[in-house]
């Protein structure tokens, strides 16, 4: 199975200069566990910016939402894969750098996500097709 075939082509970009307050706002209102960092300037690279580090890298250490940008606590760069890579290379690589999310990249444009529940996901749909064991 490629990624192209699970991957969502629907994603969430904010500004690096956004407070966390607006991304906690977005992320709430769209049920999102991540957004996309846009670049903070040129040179600059694609961030993201999950659930667990607001909660653990600015509720946790008391940081000011108001005032703490989002680009202060994403992570950088992001971890790119490309649309025709099996989805087995995909799981290993989110294993290797234990993450939960892969970001499918054509050149320099993200142009879907893979999550683990995504691949997950993928699994049931194959099993409901009788296209995986018995």
């Amino acid at each position: 199975m490629k990624v192209e075939e699970i991957m969502v082509k629907k994603i969430e970009f904010i500004d690096a200069n956004a407070s966390l307050f607006d991304a906690i706002e977005k992320m709430i209102d769209k049920r999102l566990r991540s957004l996309v960092v846009t670049p903070k300037e040129d040179g600059d690279v694609f961030g993201v910016i999950t659930v667990r580090d607001i909660v653990f890298k600015a509720i946790k250490q008391n940081l000011d939402l108001n005032k703490t940008r989002v680009h202060e606590i994403a992570n950088k760069p992001v971890v790119c894969v490309n649309r025709t890579m099996d989805i087995k290379h995909a799981v290993n690589l989110m294993d290797n750098f234990n993450i939960a999310r892969v970001f499918v990249c054509d050149n320099t444009q993200i142009v879907g996500i893979v999550s683990l529940m995504d691949i997950m996901n993928a699994f049931l749909i194959m099993r409901a097709r009788g296209n995986y064991g018995a």
